[in-house]
């Protein structure tokens, strides 16, 4: 197989797998839906505030939660100024109607390049991008004394919070009730953390005890995504997962996606885990205490804005006594998928920089990425000298192929002349074309092996290059200063298309049908096309692989054609 055909042969695979992707993504079959209901009736053993587990049969039921009628408030209720928390890394808005993270920008990471005015807005309250971090208490059924759920209304101290020099700030929030229910909502932010520390430390200060559960939920509408024409088919976050997913130790990591919540809502309980929404490069998560055996739960929310969609943990049933008190606690991460870092914060976390089947390859590659970046200080330095070790570890294979090649080329006249001698006789031609492969010791199918071998490391980097944040507009050299967006000026995808076709000079094409060899002249057009539109980085790991194997295939066929002696220095 020639060094062309190689080409030609990964570039199907890898369309054919996008779109196989898309397919999943569009028409996947759902799994079976659980028998189970939907969040509104979970629950788990109950504990109470001192830590005593009620006897069997007596948990109580956790009522319904409520459901956002619109906006950020139920109907009728009255708009509440946020409060606003700015540290070195978040810019976050809570509202006090529940005490819920309704903005979160990411300081660090902007929209477009050199725009630090102008961050990630990965949580918002608007109905077009609506995307929020919500938590509350739920009365047990029956329960006389209420408690404040997402979307009752706190009190707060200030409106504003600046984290300054300091390396933590507390934001306090506190709520009453009717029925002698006290509760002291207070969200902890720490200096370089995505992370929000959440405890609501409730006091019952009414002649009952209050029995009910504590709840913690990400709801929010699907992000929009271009994904008109040719610039849209290449758009690399339509190929990023876009939905929720949760961790337990038992299942590990699994994705959930939006069009399955109505069809098969989940229902599991289980301690040590997490549930999150997932997006290209960032997520949020709820994050209950290990110990905690929560209830996961997924509901479609229809309103009067539309359609969003909900995942739920919810706590074990608690129980506070008349003049005692409890506390629950959880933390949110609103953040970039920081690999290297995410399972510090939980088990599991990094699993959210989704590599799919290609995991196994594509963590080792990431983590060689990372390192090579700390010693050049440059990602697109970094992505060179991947591809450098890359070709030095299949260096063996990939000679063996281009080898195979050369002496195929040096056979061409030869071969051409039997083609001349046997006509349209292919039974003849076919055994006078194996005898001479066997007699010059020249085997067409010794270039298969190598490529079939570097097609998942292929693909793993693929991922990697798509999926890591650190590589979000991380700049090259001159024009290049956002490698996760495409070449500005083509240059690339040109060099790509050179690199091609002197691919091509070197590679023999008699034998090929002329529809074949046509199709192998344009690939060049084609792949320029295609490769504008992709990301800058992924086009350089491209051109220096391209470059390399040409400079290899040219070393290796001017030694065959030699007499298979090494050139002269």
């Amino acid at each position: 197989m020639t060094s062309t055909r190689n080409i030609l042969f990964i570039a199907l695979l890898f369309i054919v797998y996008l779109m196989w992707m898309q397919w999943e993504q569009d028409y996947g079959a759902p799994a079976q839906a659980p028998a189970v209901g939907g969040p509104a009736a979970t629950t788990s053993p109950a504990t109470g505030a001192q830590g005593e587990t009620p006897a069997a049969g007596t948990a109580p039921v956790a009522a319904t939660v409520p459901v956002d009628v619109a906006g950020t408030e139920l109907a009728g209720a009255a708009a509440a100024a946020s409060v606003v928390v700015t540290t070195d890394v978040l810019r976050v808005e809570i509202d006090p109607r529940g005490g819920n993270v309704v903005v979160a920008d990411l300081l660090a990471y902007p929209q477009q390049p050199h725009q630090s005015d102008h961050p990630v807005r990965l949580l918002d309250r608007a109905n077009a991008t609506w995307f929020v971090a919500q938590s509350g208490l739920i009365a047990a059924q029956g329960s006389a004394i209420v408690a404040p759920d997402h979307t009752a209304l706190y009190q707060v101290e200030h409106n504003a919070y600046t984290l300054g020099s300091a390396e933590s700030i507390e934001v306090p929030l506190i709520w009453s009730g009717p029925g002698g229910l006290s509760v002291r909502k207070v969200l902890t932010f720490r200096r370089g953390s995505y992370v929000i520390e959440q405890r609501e430390e409730i006091s019952n200060n009414g002649a009952s005890a209050w029995h009910g559960n504590a709840y913690r939920q990400l709801q929010r509408v699907p992000p929009v995504y271009d994904s008109a024409g040719i610039k849209g088919y290449a758009n690399v976050e339509r190929y990023s997962f876009a939905g929720a997913a949760i961790y337990s130790p038992a299942d590990k990591f699994e994705k959930l996606k939006f069009d399955h919540f109505a069809k098969e809502p989940l229902a599991k309980s289980f301690a040590g885990g997490w549930a999150a929404m997932l997006q290209h490069y960032f997520f949020a998560a709820w994050i209950p205490p290990a110990q905690e055996a929560d209830s996961y739960a997924t509901s479609e929310v229809t309103n009067a804005a539309g359609t969003r969609y909900l995942i739920r943990a919810m706590s074990p049933p608690l129980t506070v006594a008349p003049g005692a008190s409890a506390t629950t606690s959880a933390r949110l991460y609103v953040g970039p998928k920081l690999q290297a870092s995410l399972d510090t914060i939980a088990p599991g976390l990094a699993l959210t920089v989704d590599y799919g089947m290609f995991t196994v390859i594509a963590d080792p590659l990431h983590w060689l990425l990372t390192k090579l970046h700390k010693l050049t200080g440059n990602w697109g330095l970094a992505i060179i000298l991947l591809v450098l070790l890359i070709k030095a570890l299949f260096f063996k294979l990939s000679e063996a192929q281009y080898r195979s090649s050369a002496k195929m080329r040096k056979l061409q006249p030869r071969l051409a002349a039997l083609k001349e001698r046997y006509g349209d006789d292919r039974q003849k031609f076919a055994a006078a074309q194996m005898e001479l492969f066997q007699k010059e010791k020249v085997n067409p199918l010794a270039g298969c092996l190598p490529m079939l071998i570097q097609i998942p490391v292929f693909f793993a980097l693929y991922w990697v290059l798509l999926e890591s944040v650190e590589l979000r507009q991380a700049s090259f050299v001159g024009w290049l200063n956002n490698l996760s967006a495409p070449d500005p000026y083509y240059v690339l995808p040109v060099l790509n298309a050179i690199v091609m076709v002197a691919t091509q000079h070197l590679t023999p094409m008699t034998g090929m049908d002329p529809t074949q060899a046509r199709m192998m002249k344009i690939m060049p057009v084609v792949f320029s096309v295609l490769f504008a539109f992709f990301p800058a980085g992924l086009v350089l790991y491209y051109v220096v692989n391209g470059g390399l194997g040409l400079l290899q295939q040219w070393i290796i066929t001017r030694r065959i054609e030699r007499g298979d002696k090494p050139a002269a220095a």
